[in-house]
């Protein structure tokens, strides 16, 4: 699963939590109504399990609000919400993403050509 995946999985996660505490329900309100255990829907608002869609429109009809809700904000979350991991692969993805950002076709080759220079090795050490 991708790390968009995993964002979107925790932010609808994160609403479901917002629009049952919201209501004054318990973790344990929604299980019953969904005939599911309370850990299973911890696990779907801490987002370590994926919400079916089936599930998602049962949820929205307990919790009454439209299914939309649970997206809503994602965005900005995707965006704002920092990798989960560190290290090399983390500052890899940075630099995807901001290049990737970069519109201009002149400045994307200069930076291109920037990183290629950069990352050969030195040959010549005479």
């Amino acid at each position: 699963m991708g790390m968009l995946a995993k964002r979107v999985d925790a932010h609808v996660g994160g609403r479901i939590r917002d629009r049952r505490t919201g209501l004054g329900q318990t973790q344990e309100h929604l299980a019953n109504a969904l005939n599911i255990s309370y850990q299973q829907v911890q696990k779907y608002e801490t987002g370590a399990n994926r919400v079916s869609a089936g599930r998602l429109y049962e949820i929205s009809k307990i919790l009454q609000s439209d299914v939309s809700f649970f997206f809503e904000g994602l965005d900005e979350t995707a965006a704002a919400e920092p990798l989960g991991h560190g290290g090399k692969n983390r500052s890899t993805i940075e630099l995807v993403r901001n290049f990737g950002a970069i519109n201009d076709p002149l400045i994307r080759a200069a930076v291109s050509g920037l990183v290629k220079s950069i990352a050969k090795p030195e040959t010549d050490v005479s």
